[in-house]
């Protein structure tokens, strides 16, 4: 029973099978192949729009590199309190803008909110003495599990470009939060107002497949520098190129994304059920979030579940607030033995 993350599991096979079948003969290295090639093709298509890929080996690269080429040293980036780049990704974003600052919110569910972001941009008067906000960055689905609706994106975009900012969405999650509002990924991004989107795969499925995608491509220009400084430039790229095709190919990043939600609204559906724990979130993707007495979830560990405390505000000495993680590859009856340990 493990719910500690989707990074747990493993590859999908198809992508498996992919990865085998580039280690055949010989290719163009870092990434110039023509696999690479096909994958910004694919995206052009999905995305309804040319667009600019380039593919990255984590997703903290992607974010903090993507987040480079929208803001200069001496910018301001606001994201929510709880968002990646400002607690997972060890001063990253702020190494690779070369020291932009990262200006954090608070917001019901990890979300940000046009009014909220109003109000901090008011504070914003002593002109050079303070950073200089040029971004919004926001995570779809969200850190508690939660997905942006088109319409937020819009109003976030809409304040954003108001104010001479651009809009960057973390998509570690990206198809599970797509899946789950049934829109179109030209939607979700650039007809919403994204200018760059980090894509991530690894969390669904892939092995290593982490993409950053420019919905306006003058921000790309000098990214290929950006990369290689970074080191985020693979030098047998074709491992990442077969990935990311056997990723997209009829769907399976899509389906791996609906088994995944749908198994969380399984485990959700049974909480609900439960007098012992209460859902602390909405569940809109593959995350459940849940508050229970300390006891059970020591009970729970002590069964072989495995999932993260995850602490936050207002929550008793005697409570436990808790993540659960589902997988495309989490076997369902690890989420009914999990539901039985806890109704017993």
């Amino acid at each position: 029973m493990n719910f500690a993350s989707d990074n747990v599991y493993g590859v999908h096979p198809k992508i498996m099978d992919a990865i085998v079948a580039a280690n055949s003969g010989t290719d163009v290295s870092y990434l110039h192949d023509e696999g690479a090639k096909e994958f910004e093709r694919h995206l052009s298509t999905i995305f309804e729009k040319d667009v600019k890929v380039f593919m990255v080996m984590n997703g903290t690269g992607a974010n903090s590199l993507a987040l480079s080429a929208l803001v200069p040293s001496y910018g301001g980036i606001i994201c929510h309190a709880s968002a990646h780049i400002n607690t997972d990704e060890c001063n990253a974003p702020e190494l690779f803008t070369g020291g932009a600052k990262l200006i954090t919110l608070e917001g019901e569910g990890a979300k940000l909110t046009p009014t909220a972001i109003s109000s901090r941009l008011k504070t914003f008067v002593h002109g050079e003495h303070g950073a200089k906000p040029l971004a919004i960055s926001i995570t779809n689905a969200t850190e508690l599990g939660t997905v942006y609706s088109v319409a937020e994106i819009s109003a976030l975009s809409t304040i954003a470009k108001s104010h001479g900012m651009k809009l960057h969405m973390d998509g570690a999650r990206f198809a599970n939060a797509l899946v789950s509002l049934g829109c179109t990924p030209a939607e979700m991004t650039w007809k919403a107002g994204v200018d760059v989107l980090s894509f991530g795969g690894t969390k669904n499925g892939a092995m290593v497949l982490e993409a950053v995608v420019f919905f306006d491509t003058t921000l790309a220009e000098d990214f290929l520098y950006r990369r290689k400084r970074a080191g985020q430039l693979l030098s047998k790229g074709r491992y990442l190129s077969a990935q990311a095709n056997a990723y997209l190919k009829d769907g399976l990043w899509l389906e791996n994304a609906k088994r995944a939600n749908g198994l969380a609204q399984i485990l959700a559906d049974g909480i609900r059920s439960s007098n012992a724990v209460r859902l602390s979130n909405p569940v809109q993707a593959n995350e459940v979030f849940s508050i229970m007495p300390r006891k059970l979830f020591e009970s729970l560990t002590q069964a072989g579940a495995h999932f993260y405390e995850w602490p936050v505000d207002g929550v008793g000495d005697d409570e436990v607030h808790t993540r659960c993680v589902l997988s495309w590859a989490t076997p369902e009856k690890d989420i009914q033995q999990f539901l039985q340990l806890i109704k017993n």
